[in-house]
């Protein structure tokens, strides 16, 4: 394997996982797994993974953490893993994993609203990049909506035989359309604004303590008491809290080391290798794999205004990038220009 297939395959990698984590999530709560539950033993899996690396990796190279960044830290926690993890399964109990799949792809679109907003950046109305922004916006606003408030058809499932299905009919499919539905897409937003969020406020911390594995061990550990607390209150039913030999014990696992350790890890090399421009490139990538996964092996019947949503969302995201991508180029242009310019005028003289 080469060094330019390397970024694909990991890239194709990651999308897979996440998909993965969308059905088996889905899957382990229409079982009943609560979902404040869920992300407290989900942070567990993932400490018990990554705290003895952390401390193999990184015992030489540890320095102590004032109290003013531990609070940060705390923060980003409680807002990228605790908050955002658990409005991701709320989400997924009230729609589908279908949804919950599409509305990652609004992320980007996030990101630069909130940019827009903070002033870190700006649109210029007239310019191809300017234009293709407003789109993207545009036409991530429009696939929130399709999904939240159209139906459409029922497509029947690929499968007949489904490994994690929870016995259902088409009506019963048709009776979550309604305030339930449009609520848990909602929240799905909600919970990809908490992970954008989350992204900033992490990408502070790094540049004042520039220790990835230390930070989110920290960020894991501090996750498990936050997710205790809020699984506490919310579900005082400790019968709820058993663990099985079934699909929830398998999501708990799955989350906890194959998304929360393999996934964040692949992301980060794959960013640092070719750019989070490229990583985000491939998130259509799980929407697409997560439709024919909860299909085949959940049974899930899927809206066609869910799909005609998701698209939709895909083409904001990809409009985003689009536009992104021009702007930037057209800065090194004019930096080069700049430079020859001056290169020029200083022959001159």
């Amino acid at each position: 394997m080469d060094h330019w297939t390397k970024p694909y395959i990991v890239a194709i990698i990651i999308r897979v996982i996440f998909a993965g984590m969308f059905v088996i999530n889905k899957a382990a709560i229409d079982h009943g797994l609560n979902s404040f539950v869920f992300i407290f033993y989900r942070q567990i899996a993932a400490s018990l993974l990554l705290l003895p690396i952390a401390v193999l990796l990184e015992r030489r190279n540890a320095r102590s953490m004032s109290s003013a960044l531990l609070f940060k830290i705390f923060v980003c926690a409680l807002i990228g893993i605790t908050v955002s993890g658990t409005l991701y399964n709320v989400s997924l109990k009230l729609t589908s994993a279908t949804v919950v799949a599409a509305s990652t792809n609004s992320i980007p679109v996030i990101t630069f609203c909130l940019a827009l907003l903070l002033r870190m950046e700006e649109v210029k109305l007239r310019s191809p990049s300017g234009i293709a922004k407003l789109t993207g916006v545009a036409l991530c606003l429009a696939g929130v909506f399709v999904i939240a408030f159209y139906t459409g058809e029922l497509l029947s499932a690929v499968n007949h035989h489904h490994a994690f299905a929870v016995p259902t009919h088409a009506s019963s499919a048709k009776t979550l359309m309604g305030a339930a539905w449009i609520k848990g897409t909602f929240v799905a937003v909600v919970a990809a604004l908490a992970y954008v969020l989350w992204l900033i406020l992490q990408a502070a911390v790094l540049k004042e303590f520039p220790n990835k594995m230390l930070v989110m061990v920290t960020q894991c550990l501090f996750s498990v008491v936050q997710s205790f607390l809020a699984a506490v209150v919310a579900e005082r039913d400790f019968s709820m809290w058993k663990l099985r030999l079934d699909i929830g014990l398998l999501a708990i696992f799955y989350s906890g080391f194959a998304v929360a350790g393999v996934n964040y890890y692949l992301q980060a090399w794959c960013m640092e290798m070719r750019g989070p421009v490229f990583l985000t490139a491939w998130t259509p990538l799980s929407f697409v794999l997560t439709i024919f996964c909860s299909s085949f092996f959940l049974g899930e019947m899927v809206h066609l205004g869910s799909i005609i949503g998701g698209l939709l969302l895909c083409g904001g995201l990809y409009s985003m990038l689009w536009g992104k991508s021009r702007e930037t180029k057209t800065v090194q242009c004019n930096i080069e220009a700049t430079t020859v310019d001056d290169g020029a005028q200083d022959e001159v003289h």
